[in-house]
Parts: structure tokens; sequence; C-alpha cells
């Protein structure tokens, strides 16, 4: 038998029995939401703990705050401003950094 002949005998046949489509999607629907479940306990959820406590600490931030910026500069807080931080990180000198850039603050005052 040649492929085409296959092909369209294959295609005139009904098939056999089986379940219909409908019946087969439910346990994927399920397998979907279970896995969306466990991708959201997994990563989603504890990403946005951890977004909620920096924004919380970047609230509480003032000045006399050591802080360590995320590039390893350690620091002390001098003033703050809606955007930026003015830290002092030796004597006479201070930079402003963004204000998302504070990572942690080592020893509040």
């Amino acid at each position: 038998m040649s492929i085409p002949a296959a092909l369209a005998l294959a295609a005139s046949t009904p098939p056999s029995g089986g379940a219909p489509p409908q019946g087969s999607l439910l346990p994927l629907l399920i397998q979907g939401a279970l896995i969306f479940l466990v991708f959201y306990f997994l990563v989603i959820r504890p990403a946005r703990t951890r977004q909620k406590e920096h924004a919380t600490m970047l609230d509480a931030l003032k000045p006399g705050d050591k802080v360590v910026c995320a590039g390893g500069i350690h620091a002390t807080v001098v003033g703050v401003t809606d955007a930026t931080v003015q830290v002092r990180i030796a004597d006479q000198v201070r930079i402003d950094v963004e204000r998302a850039s504070i990572t942690t603050i080592k020893n509040p005052v």
C-alpha cells in the first residue's frame, strides 16, 4: 500500500471508541492548575513578600542609619528624598544613591 493510499484510508475511517475530546481535556486542566499553584507558592509569593519587606525598610530610612548599598558600599545616611538618599562614605565625602540601591540597614539608630 502506498503512503497516500494509507493516509486516505486512515482519514476515511471513523475513530474507534475512545473518550470524547472534552473528557481528555479535564486532566490537563487539573495538571495546569496544580503546576500554577506550586509555582505560585514556591516563586511568586516569596518574591512578593521580599519586595514588600524591602519597600517597608526603604520607607523607614532616616538620617544616621548605617546602610549597605547594592555595590557593597557601607555608608551612613545623611539625607533622604523621594528618589535618592545622600550617604556619607568617608569624612567629607557624600554621595547620592538611588533609594532602591539600599539593600540592608546594618544598625538602625
